[in-house]
């Protein structure tokens, strides 16, 4: 399993790049990753983002 960034702001980027590229949904890019889906989108609320299932990102 790759190492994800820990800054949020990094993290950001790095999940919605992945999702763009090689996850169709939030919840397969977690089971892939083996991420607490939960716990991703509290650390990016956080920052501000929060996930929108029809641009399969966060914004």
């Amino acid at each position: 399993m790759p190492s994800i960034p820990n800054d949020p702001a990094i993290l950001v980027s790095y999940v919605n790049t992945h999702l763009r590229d090689h996850y169709p949904s939030l919840q397969e890019l977690c089971a892939s990753l083996n991420l607490d889906e939960a716990q991703l989108c509290q650390k990016l609320d956080a920052i501000g983002y929060v996930y929108s299932q029809s641009q399969n990102q966060f914004q």
